[in-house]
Parts: structure tokens; C-alpha cells; sequence
């Protein structure tokens, strides 16, 4: 986990559970600590879920627990066979996250055998670290999914077009190569879980309005070009170098990659509102990139032998420079709030995906 935000919430959270817990004279208290660490969640709407479901799950969990308790006692081979009903009733009711706390309570409320009182104590002291991290999160620093996922996107931006900009030169250090293309790997798993963050609170949320929708389309076309960056990568790391080439096609390769990864960058500077609307630009690229297919194509109609592997890093370099173009259409359209008539929203959500 980073040092952050949610470092300094848990911290908070799991502190004001124990106060509430000793200031009510809840015992044990931890068990409050121990709920209020496991409900801290990446988002609001995410705490919000995992409030009702853990709600739902450890009232079923503390009343099977308590009904176990008066026949069985603490018997510890009853513990067990409560514990696997639960897990079970849990995952048939979608609810797999809750599970971990809700058995928690259910062990405490049977440790009390049967006693209704104590088995009450143990489900308020899980429901207090709950609503703990619940309050904690929304009041001390929210999480922003949107705001973290674009200050995210430019990092990742940086280190990607620093790959790209030296892979067909091979002017990178072999070790140093890998282990940036797995930092930037990472950084792409890390930045599918913010756009999925954001994504739930767009849809989940009532009140989101066609401009947010709008902008979830273009978060989700700016996370698909990144990936086919990284797809860029891959194919010439893996045909580029294993096929003979003269310096007039390492020149041709990596003067077209990088007008892409201009082109990139300037979509995205667009999208920020740091660059004038420029149409020209899109259409320009599309163009040059067709030409650049289009020569790769003849090629290895011409002479087959050797073309083969360089087709195939062709191939994903246009479908990144694709992309781009594709995202600069969106782009446009965000800022001039309108959508695309052959392409609603609707359909681009569903056509867009993730790896």
C-alpha cells in the first residue's frame, strides 16, 4: 500500500472505534479495531456497499452464531460448521467481500455460548468500527478516483513514451528496459482499478448527468490507448529485433512512432485544455498512419521473406496511432459537449474494453 490517505484514515478510524468502544464500555474493543481496518475502503460509494452488506451479513452471522451458541455452546467442531454455513450463505447472496469480518463476529458471538447479551456486545462492537470507517471516509480526505486516475495517467504517460521513444533504437540498458516496461505494467493494473472506481461511482450514483458519462468515455479510451502502448512495446520487443532490417526501416519505424507519441501527448495536453482544438491534427495522423500501413503492406507483397515479424509491429503501431485518433474524436466532442451520432454512449462503453 502506498503511504497516503488511506494510511492516515485507517489509522484514525481504527483509534475513534477503540474510544467509542471504551467510552460505551464495549468489551473487548478490538474487535471494533479489527472491523474498522477491514471496512476502509478505495471510495465512497465502495464504503457505502460494504456498509449495508456487512450489515446484512453480520446480523445473519451473529443470529446463526447466537441460535448455534444455545445448543452447542463453544464447541469448537460447532464454531466450524457455523463458520462454512455462513461462507456459504454469503457467497450465494454476492456478498464475498463481507465475509472475513462477518466471521469474526460470528466466532466472538459464539464464544459467548448462547448468551444474548454478550452476543448483542460483539455485533455493536463490529457495527461501531464499521460505521467508523465509514464516517472516517467520507469525512477525512474522500477518495477522488477521477482526479487520482488523471494525475496517475501523466505519470505513466512520461514513462511510456520514454520506452517508446527508445525501443527501436535499443539505446536502453537490457535490465533497465525490463524493469521499466514491468513499472509500467504495474502502473497500467494500478490505473484499471482507479477507472473502475470511478466508473462505479458514475453509474452506482444517482444524479450523475450526461457530462460525466461523457467523460467516463474518454477516461476509458485514455486507459485503452495506454494499453496499446504498452502492445507496441511487446511486438517489438518481441519480432522486431529477431528479423533481419536495414537503417532506412529503423529510421522509417521510429520516425512514425514517434509522430504518435506526439500525437499522444497532444491529445492529451487537448483534453487538459492546454492546447487549442486542432481537427487538422487528427486528420493529419490518421492519414500518415494509413500511408504508414499501407507502405508495410506493399512491402511485404513485394518481398515476403523477412516482412513477416515487421508486419506484425506494424500492425500494432497502427492500431495505437488508431486509437489516439480515436481518442481525439472523443476528445473534441467532450469539449464541445456533444456525442457521436454513429457511436452513442452507450454503445462506446460497451465497445471499449479493458485487459
Amino acid at each position: 500500500m502506498v503511504f497516503g490517505a488511506r494510511v492516515w484514515k485507517t489509522g484514525i478510524a481504527v483509534a475513534l472505534a477503540l474510544y467509542i468502544s471504551a467510552w460505551l464500555n464495549f468489551t473487548p474493543p478490538v474487535i471494533a479495531a479489527v472491523a474498522a481496518i477491514f471496512a476502509m475502503q478505495p471510495s465512497i460509494y465502495r464504503s457505502w456497499r460494504y456498509f449495508l452488506e456487512q450489515l446484512q451479513t453480520n446480523i445473519l452471522g451473529a443470529a446463526l452464531a447466537l441460535l448455534a451458541g444455545m445448543f452447542f455452546s463453544n464447541n469448537v467442531i460447532a464454531i466450524g460448521i457455523v463458520c462454512i454455513i455462513v461462507i456459504i450463505i454469503s457467497l450465494r447472496m454476492g456478498m464475498e467481500e463481507t465475509i472475513g469480518l462477518t466471521l469474526v463476529t460470528v466466532v466472538a458471538v459464539m464464544e459467548a455460548s448462547g448468551e444474548w447479551q454478550f452476543a448483542i456486545n460483539r455485533l455493536l462492537l463490529s457495527l461501531i468500527g464499521i460505521g467508523c470507517a465509514f464516517v472516517v471516509n467520507v469525512l477525512f480526505f474522500p477518495p477522488k478516483p477521477k482526479e487520482q486516475f488523471a494525475a496517475q495517467i501523466r505519470t505513466i504517460f512520461a514513462k511510456m513514451s520514454l520506452l517508446l521513444r527508445t525501443v527501436i533504437s535499443n539505446e536502453m540498458k537490457e535490465t533497465v528496459f525490463r524493469e521499466e516496461k514491468e513499472g509500467l505494467r504495474s502502473g497500467l493494473k494500478s490505473l484499471s482499478d482507479k477507472y473502475r472506481l470511478m466508473e462505479e461511482e458514475i453509474k452506482k450514483i444517482k444524479g450523475s448527468g450526461l457530462n460525466r458519462i461523457r467523460e467516463l468515455v474518454v477516461y476509458k479510451q485514455k486507459l485503452l490507448v495506454m494499453y496499446k502502448g504498452l502492445e507496441v512495446l511487446e511486438a517489438v520487443d518481441e519480432h522486431y529485433f529477431q528479423t533481419s532490417r536495414t537503417q532506412a526501416i529503423d529510421v522509417y519505424f521510429d520516425d512514425h512512432l514517434e509522430k504518435l507519441i506526439k500525437f499522444h501527448e497532444h491529445v492529451l495536453l487537448k483534453f487538459d485544455d492546454k492546447l487549442k482544438d486542432d481537427c487538422s491534427e487528427g486528420m493529419e495522423m490518421g492519414a500518415e498512419n494509413e500511408r504508414f500501413m499501407t507502405v508495410l503492406i506493399d512491402r511485404y507483397n513485394k518481398q515476403p521473406e523477412g516482412m513477416l515479424r515487421l508486419s506484425i509491429v506494424a500492425a500494432a503501431m497502427y492500431d495505437y496511432g488508431h486509437q489516439i485518433a480515436r481518442l481525439d474524436k472523443l476528445v473534441e466532442h467532450d469539449h464541445r459537449g456533444e456525442t457521436e451520432e454513429r457511436e452513442p454512449l452507450d454503445l462506446l462503453l460497451k465497445s471499449i474494453r479493458l485487459k
